[in-house]
């Protein structure tokens, strides 16, 4: 069977749904691969890259919707592009089956399958086809790169000979994957960096990545983002009523603010107001991720950058990914490939459309000529935040003195047990009949040098141990002591028992000491 991807035909979409890389990997699954002739020119692969790849290039899309049996590509079909498609073609791209319906229903009247990759189910099992993901991590890159290029100053601080430069305050709103990628953007820069997202697992995330959370004094008891599939559940009216009087407040300190927040299938909620705007410092910057969708910002203009009256820039881009096509062409024909990997188990190039599959039925939005969208939901859950652990009760000067007089009791009572029943073992070593008084003399010096060395070993604190604080050594001592002893011995068995004991005592004392030596200069400045 055959790959097909077809040119993009939306306005300044640059990016491709195969690249030569991943098309060698769809082979090797056992498909042979096509493209329409300038497909990847925009993300700077060109069409003999492709070939060279084995892969074939036609002349127009025409051609390719009626050679390829599996249609891969970025944006959703146009209906141009839906009227190509013939009964029993699959077609992968972004679909949002819940916006185009209309569309939904037409590919389902051709009778091929769709399979949208915005559906796929936020489980760890799919991370590796999550396209959603991979999109969002590269606009939230780019939105700090944008920023940057609309900012008037540094970053980070500089204290220099020409004066002193302070750095600049980033605030990112809604700290999921973009989110959490200007974030580490912004850090990287050297930008004192806030971030604010509903959901309460966030925080230690943002924490993590050296930026500051912005909590509310608020008691409401946000819904774990687990429950909704990895996304922001919608807030209360009181909680966004809150959420907004504090973004009022920290407005004028912030110099670029990096709003995230949409939830699929939802116009995108207002969360920089006209007011906040209005009192933002001259020169500052805005970057509205959720442009497409409404925006996150009252006064975004969408597919446009505008400067408002009192100088501050808002940007409203909506193909961020698309202005770093040769990246995000190379994660979403991974995303492809592993969704191809999952529908060909056999790697026989044969699709095997398994709907009892938790991902591929998430994904489907139509199939055999049945709409089967919205998908039930999947019965792996997302990552849940792990539960908050109770803290430990702290206990008074008395019930400290009494837990470690209980220790030390238990302690008391098992050393004396153990040496009870070693005294107990020697004395019916000693009462065999015919044992001479000379090996008693020898044994009992031998098990009190055991004792003593393995409580010397035993009782150096973990954080401590090496090679050479090891009960092995201890015992390892002893014996070469006892073997140097012997190996003057008369007995040819004897000194050959000795001079072995000595070789193998010698080896782990002395591989303690190297060892214990490179261990000691992974610590030491070279």
């Amino acid at each position: 069977m055959k790959i097909g991807t077809p040119k993009e035909i939306f306005e300044g979409e640059d990016r491709v749904a195969m690249t030569p890389a991943s098309a060698k990997d769809l082979q090797k699954l056992g498909y042979d691969c096509v493209i329409e002739t300038g497909a990847g020119d925009g993300a700077g692969f060109s069409d003999k890259s492709y070939k060279d790849a084995g892969v074939e290039v036609v002349k127009t899309a025409a051609a390719l919707y009626k050679a390829a049996d599996i249609v891969a590509k970025v944006r959703p079909p146009s209906d141009a592009e839906i009227k190509r498609l013939r009964e029993g073609q699959t077609l992968i791209s972004f679909f949002y089956p819940a916006q185009n319906k209309e569309l939904m229903e037409a590919a389902n009247g051709k009778g091929a399958t769709v399979i949208a990759m915005d559906m796929v189910p936020r489980i760890s099992r799919a991370q590796k086809m999550d396209a959603l993901s991979s999109m969002a991590n590269i606009a939230g890159y780019r939105a700090v790169i944008e920023a940057g290029n609309n900012f008037g100053r540094f970053f980070t601080g500089q204290v220099t000979a020409a004066g002193k430069v302070p750095p600049a305050k980033v605030l990112v709103v809604g700290a999921g994957v973009a989110g959490l990628a200007a974030i580490g953007t912004a850090m990287s820069l050297g930008a004192i960096t806030y971030a604010f997202d509903v959901r309460p697992e966030v925080a230690e995330q943002v924490e993590s990545m050296g930026a500051e959370f912005v909590f509310l004094d608020f008691e409401e008891e946000q819904q774990d983002g687990s429950a909704t599939g990895g996304y922001a559940a919608v807030s209360s009216p009181e909680f966004a009523a809150a959420q907004l009087a504090k973004f009022r407040e920290i407005a004028p300190d912030i110099d670029i603010v990096i709003t995230t927040a949409l939830i699929p299938g939802r116009d995108a909620p207002e969360l920089w107001t006209k007011d906040m705007v209005e009192s933002m410092k001259p020169g500052s910057v805005i970057i509205d991720l959720a442009a497409e969708r409404g925006g996150n910002c009252k006064l975004t203009v969408m597919d446009e950058k505008i400067v408002t009256d009192n100088g501050v820039t808002i940007v409203g881009y909506t193909d961020f990914p698309s202005r770093m096509a040769a990246q995000s062409s190379t994660l979403y024909a991974t995303n492809i490939r592993h969704m191809m990997t999952d529908l060909t188990p056999e790697k026989d190039g044969t699709p095997h459309h398994n709907m009892e599959d938790d991902v591929i039925r998430g994904a489907t939005a139509t199939h055999e000529g049945e709409i089967t969208f919205p998908p039930p939901p999947p019965k792996v859950a997302a990552i849940a935040a792990a539960p908050k652990k109770d803290k430990p009760k702290e206990l008074t000067a008395e019930e400290k003195r009494a837990q470690e007089v209980a220790a030390f009791q238990k302690e008391t009572k098992t050393q004396v047990g153990l040496l009870a029943i070693g005294a107990a073992l020697i004395l019916g070593v000693g009462l065999i009949p015919g044992m001479p008084a000379s090996f008693m003399q020898h044994f009992i010096v031998f098990v009190l040098s055991v004792f003593i060395g393995f409580q010397v070993i035993w009782n150096v604190a973990h954080s401590l141990h090496t090679p050479l604080m090891a009960v092995t050594n201890a015992i390892s001592s002893i014996i070469i002591l006892g073997a140097l002893i012997q190996i003057g011995s008369t007995s040819v068995l004897i000194t050959i028992l000795a001079a072995l004991g000595i070789f193998m005592a010698a080896v782990n004392i002395f591989g303690g000491f190297l060892v214990t030596r490179r261990m000691l200069a992974m610590f030491q400045k070279s």
